[in-house]
């Protein structure tokens, strides 16, 4: 437990250092910033579920309307088979039908539970508690019909439920890797469920559903802090309270096949242009800028990683590429429809380099067993994505430029505060949902269970007969 919280109380460090350039402790913004934020208009679903929008809000584009359908099925391309098979390449051989399961199942899963209350509880009013969760008036889709359109936007809400359903599915599936070959498939399963319903839907709520931390002005347009920093936090518990793999340390566990890590990346990157232009709701010029952002920070993300391997361990593999680019796809999401493509190239390069510092060195120093750097990447990453928003958004730097009476301080101040609410609220109500589910279910799998391979002795299967 000492241990746990050492190292939540390490990431909170970083994550409020950025309190000390902070100019002033309040902050004052338009309700224009919240409009920006994305998803954009996402923080616009509950308040103005209880407002009567104009007329011109309230009217279809079949624009808009397309464009978000494919970003949706992009984004589940990223998690089926894109994220499932970038986890499974990374794990031994018989592990690979394990981390598949886990993968597709937890979508299946996240998907109820987002139309049953998820959806509900992260974007409709919570009354007194709306500060930090939704209400109930939308649970099971309640109201909700084909011809109903998104408060103020220009696409049905269906859809807008939809794209967001996969942005809920995504970040537990995300968490998997941080205790991959090693979790009873039962424990997998209860542990995610709950850690949507008590961490994720409150965390979406308070950054995109009229929570406080949007009220603050904090800028996170498609998911740096509520999806990658939410999901490396709960990684890096995990891997801490379930401890490490057999042999780890002491054996050689290299990934079974880079060639399918490498697929399930390229369509990661891929579809994390639904992930990231889709954000702005709309088909319209700031989405092209999410797009030239995404492709340029990704691209100096893949260099900078390469390059930092190369220097220090001699040789570029291709496992560095792609760790590399899934790093800068990580950074730019926060940040994608707030920079110029400048600034998104020195956000890539740089988290890609100290991802790859965390990677490398960070995790040896603590000594934890983050199966697939689920924290390393994902964690680190967006807690620097979140942080540079606030810098590299101004137009000083090639950015969009800050609110009306929004300064740089001002602005880093609210990037620090949804940072650290994420790590402590994640953080801590992880290793609670963790110890339950140990209690209840029991989250290790036996020592002859691991040794065999989770394949076989979770699911009665083997990924490969020779």
């Amino acid at each position: 437990m000492k241990k746990i919280l050492s190292m939540i109380a390490l990431v909170s460090a970083l994550g409020f250092s950025g309190l000390a350039l902070a100019e002033e402790t309040t902050v004052v913004v338009d309700e224009t910033v919240t409009t920006e934020v994305a998803p954009a208009a996402a923080e616009e679903a509950a308040p103005a579920a209880t407002e009567p929008a104009s007329e011109a809000a309230l009217t279809l584009s079949a624009g808009d309307t397309a464009w978000m359908i494919v970003a949706t099925v992009l984004v589940l391309a990223m998690i089926i088979p894109g994220l499932a098979l970038f986890y499974g390449g990374l794990v031994r051989t018989k592990n690979m039908v394990s981390v598949l399961t886990q993968v597709f199942v937890a979508t299946a899963l996240m998907s109820i539970i987002w139309v049953v209350y998820g959806y509900s509880l992260a974007f409709t009013d919570g009354g007194s508690l709306n500060a930090y969760i939704g209400g109930f008036s939308k649970s099971l889709l309640s109201g909700i019909t084909p011809d109903t359109l998104l408060d103020g936007g220009t696409i049905p809400e269906y859809v807008f439920v939809t794209f967001q359903l996969t942005f809920a599915a995504i970040t537990p599936a995300l968490i998997v890797g941080g205790f991959a070959e090693r979790m009873k498939f039962p424990a997998v399963l209860a542990f995610l469920a709950l850690w949507v319903t008590f961490i994720y839907i409150p965390i979406a709520h308070m950054v995109w559903g009229g929570g406080f931390l949007g009220e603050l002005g904090a800028a996170d347009f498609a998911g740096g802090t509520v999806v990658h920093l939410n999901a490396g936090i709960a990684a890096l518990v995990g891997a801490l309270v379930i401890g490490k793999r057999i042999g780890y340390g002491k054996e050689a566990m290299p990934p079974h096949s880079i060639t399918l890590t490498m697929v399930g990346a390229s369509l990661l990157w891929v579809g994390w242009f639904g992930f990231n232009v889709g954000s702005e709701l709309a088909a319209d010029g700031i989405a092209g800028l999410a797009m030239i952002n995404t492709q340029a920070a990704t691209a100096a993300a893949v260099l900078g990683w390469l390059f930092a391997e190369w220097l220090f361990k001699g040789k570029p593999s291709l496992l560095g590429a792609v760790s590399g680019a899934i790093a800068g796809l990580v950074a730019i999401t926060p940040a994608c429809g707030f920079l110029g493509p400048v600034g998104a190239i020195v956000l890539g390069f740089v988290a890609s380099v100290i991802a790859f510092w965390a990677v490398t060195s960070l995790k040896i120093k603590l000594g934890y067993d983050d199966s697939l750097d689920v924290f390393g990447i994902h964690g680190v990453a967006g807690l620097i994505g979140a942080l540079g928003t606030g810098i590299l958004m101004s137009a000083d730097f090639g950015g969009v430029g800050y609110e009306e009476g929004v300064t740089m301080g001002s602005q880093l101040y609210a990037q620090a505060v949804a940072v650290g609410v994420t790590i402590i609220w994640g953080g801590i109500g992880s290793y609670i949902l963790f110890k339950i589910v140990d209690i209840v279910i029991g989250l290790r799998a036996s020592e002859e269970s691991e040794r065999e391979g989770l394949d076989t002795s979770e699911h009665g299967e083997r990924a490969y007969h020779y």
